[in-house]
């Protein structure tokens, strides 16, 4: 089954004392044909976080390297849209549900995609719930 991964579910499988279940079970529930896309500013968030990871001590350079290497060996497929349509899908989303516009660009692809989202933040979880986003967290429970 394929989902759109957001940056909050992916690190969890990074740093341990963000884990949770259910990002470890759809981790274990990929097959080999599973998509997961993700917004093209998911590897600016990913790396930014790798960055205060290592500058806090969360990470060694292995852990760095670990990480990395999980992240490149799953099926992750980037979406580039970005044309005046699509910022104006964005702006609706914030207005309607009070998401940043990061937020929203998981919401618009979960939706645009028909897809289920990953995440572990609240307010993005919350907003996908009203808007009829199946969510991860609740269908691996």
């Amino acid at each position: 089954m394929d989902w759109v991964l957001d940056c909050s579910f992916a690190l969890s499988w990074t740093f341990p004392d963000e884990r949770s279940e259910s990002s470890e079970r759809l981790l274990k529930n990929l097959s080999q044909e599973s998509l997961l896309w993700v917004p093209s500013l998911w590897w600016v968030e990913l790396s930014n976080a790798m960055r205060v990871g290592l500058k806090k001590k969360r990470l060694s350079e292995a852990d760095l390297t670990l990480a990395m290497d999980h992240y490149g060996s799953l099926r992750i497929q980037t979406d580039f849209a970005g044309q005046s349509d699509y910022v104006w899908r964005l702006l609706s989303l914030t207005r309607e549900y009070d998401l940043s516009a990061y937020d929203a660009s998981y919401l618009e692809l979960s939706q645009r995609k028909g897809l289920g989202l990953a995440t572990l933040d609240r307010a993005l979880a919350s907003a996908a719930q009203k808007a009829g986003v199946k969510l991860a967290l609740r269908h691996l429970s």
